[in-house]
Parts: structure tokens; C-alpha cells; sequence
């Protein structure tokens, strides 16, 4: 087996440059309200991000601007209640495969729409275009085991973190994941963001 390819950062570090950023925008204090042309044109000859983010498209939740990278830092995914298909698998498994990314994070939020639609078929029996059936189909399974009776704001707080816990999950179960994850050179972790704080939250 051919060996991989040294990173500039292990997962350890790139998980504090996520912390240091997210502090740094919280506290209004981030870095890069303009890029230089001679950056841009580094960055033209490639990329090497340290983290790959699986986020929700939401506009209140653009992952450079929470975690204050730069250009080329973060290798990003967006998809509504940041749930997993085949395309954002391949896009996932490029980013393991081609630019060797150590940090991988699953960043759901607070107030998500999808997932608020998620608990709306789950639990009330409300219905949606078929597309976006389609897409709540990944999120349902993540809700199986919520109390429904809690108050609502509670409920959608919980299934949040569910949804996000429920990707992790079945990132973990692919056997790709498994093989870096016992190497010691990946770490995948779920997160949360408030709107309101603008701070990241890891989940244990």
C-alpha cells in the first residue's frame, strides 16, 4: 500500500485552528476582511485545506466566515440539514482520498429548517414536495428516538443534535472512515452552531 501523503496539520491541530477561529468571529475580532491578489494567485497552484466541513446551506451559516479561515482552509459541503447522499459521499470521499483533510465535522445548527421540517412529517404528519421528501428521508431516521412531548423549541433543539449525531454515525460505519480513523491520522466530529452566539458547540 502505497503511503499517504504527509498533511500540514494533524486532526489535533486542525481542530484548535477551528476553536482559535470561531473565537476570533465570535469576539469580532476576524482575520480576513479582504484577500490579496498574490494569496489568490498561490492559491490558484492548489489547495490544501485542513478540515472538510459537512454544513447546512443555510445563509446565517457559512463555515469561513464562523470559524474566520482564509481562502483554501476549509474544504466545504453544503446540503439542507446537512445530511448525507451519494453525491455529498463523493464529495466527502474526495476530500479523504485527493486533498487528505485530517479534521472532518459535521456542523448542523440551531433553528434548522430541514430538521424543522424533519419533526413536522415525522410527528404531525405533514407532507412536502417530492424533492424534498427526498431529502428528509435522511433526516427521519436521526428523530427516531426523541421524545415528542417535549416543548417545541426543546424538541427541535434535540433533534438537531440528533441529526447531527446520525451522520456522524454513518460516516463512522463506512469502512474508509474506519481504516483512517484506527490509523490515528483523522478525527470526524459533530458540532453545533447557535445563531444567536455565533459559537460552535462540539458534541461529545
Amino acid at each position: 500500500m502505497a503511503a499517504r501523503p504527509q498533511t500540514a496539520y494533524t486532526w489535533i491541530q486542525a481542530l484548535q485552528r477551528l476553536h482559535a477561529g470561531n473565537d476570533r468571529f465570535v469576539s469580532g475580532h476576524a482575520r480576513f476582511p479582504t484577500v490579496q491578489k498574490e494569496v489568490l494567485a498561490e492559491l490558484a497552484k492548489g489547495q490544501e485545506p485542513f478540515a472538510t466541513i459537512l454544513g447546512c446551506s443555510d445563509s446565517r451559516v457559512p463555515p469561513e466566515l464562523v470559524f474566520d479561515a482564509g481562502f483554501g482552509e476549509l474544504f466545504v459541503v453544503r446540503v439542507a440539514g446537512n445530511v448525507l447522499g451519494p453525491s455529498i459521499l463523493g464529495t466527502l470521499q474526495y476530500a479523504a482520498t485527493h486533498l487528505h483533510t485530517p479534521l472532518f465535522v459535521v456542523m448542523g445548527h440551531e433553528g434548522c429548517g430541514a430538521v424543522k421540517a424533519g419533526i413536522a412529517a415525522k410527528f404531525h404528519g405533514a407532507t412536502h414536495k417530492s424533492r424534498i421528501e427526498v431529502l428528509l428521508e435522511n433526516i427521519l431516521p436521526a428523530l427516531d428516538e426523541l421524545d415528542e412531548m417535549q416543548q417545541p423549541d426543546a424538541l427541535l433543539r434535540s433533534a438537531v443534535e440528533a441529526n447531527v449525531r446520525y451522520t456522524v454515525r454513518r460516516l463512522l460505519n463506512k469502512d474508509e472512515a474506519k481504516a483512517r480513523l484506527a490509523s490515528g491520522d483523522m478525527k470526524l466530529v459533530g458540532a453545533v452552531y447557535d445563531l444567536e452566539s455565533g459559537r460552535v458547540r462540539l458534541l461529545e
